[in-house]
C-alpha cells in the first residue's frame, strides 16, 4: 500500500528499556510475506493500566483485558497482539481462542495468565485460528530481544501505511525517565475511551491506581480527540506498562505527566496522518463555547462531517459547511456570535462573511497540507481541540476492497 503523504520521514529511534523485550512472527492469518504477531514481555513488578472501547460489540480480547486490568499485579506481564483478524463478533469461539492463546503463552513464557493482555485487529466476524498463533509461542519467547520495537510496531499494522512510534525522556530530579510507545490505526477511527491499538512503556515507578488515573485523564485530551471516519472500533485498546526499573517514583510528577501526554498526542496525530486515503491533516480549535464539553462536541461535529472533509480534500474553503456542522452538533450556539478562521484568515464573524475576507485567501489556506480551522462561539470560556483528516476517494478504494 502506498505510504501516506502525511507520514513522517522515518521511524523514530526508540530507546531500549531494561527488562522490556519484543519478538514478532508471521502467522499467515491474513497477510503474506510479513510479520503479523507481536509479543512484548515485561519484568516482574510492572504496573499495567489501560483504557478500552465502550462499543457494545467489544471484541473478546478487549473483554478479557478489561477483566484483568484490576487483577493481581505480581509476576511478569506480557502483551500479545495479532493483526488481520479482530476476533470480534465471534461468540464463544472468540473467548475460547483468547483462553487458548493465553494458556499457551503462560506455559512457555512463565507469565501468569492473569498478567497476559491480548489484542487483535483486522476483519470482524471471522473466527480466529488460534492454533496459527500458539504454534509460534515457543519461537517467539526464544527470540525475545530489547531491540525489536520497530518490528513490533510494523507487525501490528492492518491498513496502516507506516509504523507508528514515539518517545520522550524527562528529568526527574537528577535522574532520567523514559517513555516510549507504538500504535496502529488508519481507519475505523473515532475513539470512545481509547483508540485502535496503542502500547506505551516506561521505566518509571508508579502505582497502578495512579497510573490508571493519569492515562485515563490524558486519553481524554489525546486519543479521544481524534477522528478519521466517525466509526468506533470493536477492538480499541490502550495499554500502558510502568516497569519501575529506573527506580524513579513519578507519582504526582508534572514533568512525567507532560512527557506522557507528548508521547500520546504524537501517536494520536500519527494515526490521523495515516487516515485511510488522507491527504490533509486538520486541526480544529473551538473557543468561546458554553463549556469544554460543548466545544468538543462542536469540534467533532465539524471533524466528522463528510461535507466538510470532502471540501477540504477538494481545497474548497466552503465555510458554510462549517456553519452547518456547528449548527447540527446539538451544542449551544448563536448564529450571530459565530466566527470562523482558516489559519489566520478571518472568514466569517457575527453571523456573516467577514468584510475583508477574500476567497483567494481561503483557497491558499486550503492548499496547505496542514490545515487549521478556528471556530469561536462567543458564548463563554469553553474550548477544545480535535484532529482529523480529509475524505478522499482513496478512503472508498481501501474500504470497498477491504475483504477482497
Amino acid at each position: 500500500m502506498k505510504r501516506s503523504p502525511l507520514a513522517p520521514d522515518t521511524f523514530p529511534e526508540l530507546p531500549a528499556l531494561p527488562g522490556l523485550r519484543f519478538a514478532t512472527a508471521a502467522t499467515g492469518l491474513r497477510y503474506q510475506g510479513r510479520d503479523d504477531l507481536m509479543l512484548a514481555v515485561l519484568p516482574e513488578g510492572t504496573a499495567v493500566a489501560g483504557v478500552f472501547t465502550r462499543s457494545s460489540t467489544r471484541a473478546a480480547p478487549v473483554l478479557d483485558c478489561q477483566s484483568k486490568i484490576l487483577g493481581p499485579s505480581q509476576g511478569a506481564a506480557a502483551f500479545l497482539v495479532n493483526a488481520g483478524n479482530a476476533n470480534a463478533f465471534t461468540g464463544r469461539n472468540g473467548t475460547k481462542a483468547v483462553e487458548a492463546i493465553v494458556s499457551r503463552l503462560s506455559e512457555v513464557a512463565d507469565v501468569p495468565e492473569t498478567r497476559i493482555f491480548t489484542a487483535s485487529t483486522g476483519v470482524i466476524g471471522e473466527a480466529l485460528d488460534h492454533a496459527a498463533i500458539t504454534h509460534h509461542m515457543s519461537d517467539l519467547v526464544e527470540r525475545l530481544d530489547d531491540s525489536h520495537v520497530d518490528a513490533a510496531a510494523a507487525a501490528i499494522m492492518t491498513t496502516d501505511t507506516f509504523a507508528k512510534g514515539a518517545t520522550r525522556q524527562v528529568a526527574i530530579g537528577d535522574q532520567t525517565v523514559t517513555i516510549t510507545g507504538i500504535a496502529k490505526g488508519s481507519g475505523m477511527i473515532a475513539p470512545d475511551m481509547a483508540t485502535m491499538l496503542v502500547f506505551l512503556f516506561t521505566d518509571a515507578k508508579i502505582g497502578r491506581a495512579d497510573l490508571q488515573n493519569l492515562v485515563s485523564a490524558l486519553n481524554q485530551r489525546t486519543f479521544n480527540c481524534i477522528t478519521v471516519d466517525s466509526d468506533t472500533s470493536t477492538s480499541d485498546t490502550l495499554l500502558i506498562a510502568a516497569t519501575g526499573t529506573s527506580g524513579v517514583d513519578v507519582t504526582d510528577s508534572v514533568g512525567f505527566s507532560s512527557a506522557l501526554h507528548d508521547v500520546m498526542i504524537d501517536l494520536a496525530h500519527q494515526v490521523v496522518r495515516d487516515g485511510e486515503g488522507a491527504s490533509k491533516f486538520v486541526e480544529i480549535t473551538v473557543t468561546g463555547a458554553h463549556s469544554d464539553a460543548d466545544a468538543r462536541t462542536i469540534g467533532l461535529s465539524v471533524a466528522n462531517s463528510p461535507l466538510v472533509k470532502t471540501a477540504i480534500a477538494g481545497e474548497d474553503p466552503n465555510w458554510g459547511r462549517i456553519v452547518m456542522a456547528v449548527g447540527k452538533s446539538g451544542a449551544l450556539a448563536d448564529r450571530d456570535r459565530l466566527s470562523i478562521k482558516f489559519g489566520d484568515v478571518l472568514v466569517a464573524r457575527e453571523g456573516w462573511v467577514a468584510p475583508d475576507y477574500r476567497e483567494e485567501d481561503g483557497v491558499a489556506e486550503m492548499k496547505k497540507t496542514d490545515i487549521r480551522i478556528g471556530i469561536d462561539l462567543g458564548l463563554g470560556g469553553g474550548n477544545a481541540t480535535v484532529w482529523t483528516c480529509d475524505l478522499t476517494h482513496g478512503y472508498i478504494d481501501i474500504n470497498a476492497d477491504y475483504r477482497s
